[in-house]
């Protein structure tokens, strides 16, 4: 935390929801688990300006574009490239976020050239325990998809999900990993169980979750943000806030990807009750990273 107590706020849009064919045990977005969520093909871009805007408004600095599917077709680029466009020819002064799934450096670059600033493609969890949450495709995959990011000159988002079952080793191998990379921004999520999902449960408890924070903090010392995402309200309840003593510095504003958050008003009431600064513009200590 600065000194200035200051919090990032970043919002998604689920542009295509509930599509994938892949078997991530966590993610309610497989059709292979026909979990109760929405599910659609790609929103139109009006629409998807719309919710910039409004987030936006509600002050979030960061706007993220997520599809669902293993990785960015073609088609997929040409669509988020066209988006990126229009929101940033609307000059919203929103930083944009792609999450896509696995991409090409030339898909990368595509995209850097239509306007998106930063890329999220998380490694979820340590490399070893990968195939137990899912068989469909790699963690080396994802690794290299990261690595594309950095070569494409798109600015890095990678971090991973906690309490599927795996092992504190598992946990530290994950974080180590991420740092290797040297990320922005390290988005961390907390496993909200789902019914329709085979793990059943999150495996850890709120404390775990707060010493994980500070574990994240300490061991990706160069990340310009450490966000909570993901379970971010089931798994801390009214303690929510705490994240930021331990070293979180960012939080999704809304709505996550198939589940509700907290309304934006009542986050920053509540932020701002707290002390917090909340950021009006998505600044870099230093652009170089």
């Amino acid at each position: 935390m600065s000194l200035e107590k200051e919090v990032f706020l970043c919002a998604i849009s689920n542009i295509e929801s509930g599509t994938c064919n892949e078997d991530c045990k966590f993610c309610t977005q497989s059709v292979r688990y026909k979990a109760d969520i929405q599910r659609y093909k790609l929103k139109n871009i009006e629409q998807i300006l719309n919710e910039a805007k409004i987030s936006r408004a509600n002050g979030a600095v960061g706007f993220c574009l997520v599809t669902a599917g293993l990785g960015l077709t073609d088609k997929k680029m040409e669509f988020i490239a066209e988006t990126a466009r229009e929101i940033k020819k609307a000059k919203l002064g929103l930083r944009l976020i792609a999450c896509n799934g696995t991409a090409t450096v030339e898909q990368l670059r595509e995209l850097k050239k239509a306007g998106i600033d930063n890329y999220n493609h998380n490694l979820e969890t340590s490399r070893s325990f990968y195939p137990t949450i899912c068989t469909t495709h790699t963690w080396d995959e994802r690794y290299q998809t990261c690595l594309n990011v950095k070569e494409a000159g798109l600015k890095l988002v990678c971090g991973g999900i906690f309490g599927m079952g795996e092992t504190q080793d598992d946990r530290i191998s994950m974080l180590k990993e991420i740092n290797s990379l040297d990320p922005m921004n390290v988005p961390l999520n907390f496993f909200h169980p789902n019914e329709a999902l085979p793990i059943v449960k999150n495996t850890i408890n709120i404390e775990d979750a707060f010493k994980l924070i500070s574990l994240a903090r300490k061991m990706i010392p160069n990340a310009h943000k450490i966000m909570i995402g993901g379970g971010r309200e089931i798994m801390f309840g009214n303690r929510q806030y705490e994240v930021f003593d331990k070293g979180a510095n960012a939080i999704i504003l809304g709505d996550y990807l198939t589940t509700l958050g907290k309304s934006p008003k009542d986050d920053i009431l509540e932020l701002e009750s707290l002390g917090y600064k909340i950021a009006k513009n998505f600044h870099l200590m230093s652009d170089e990273k």
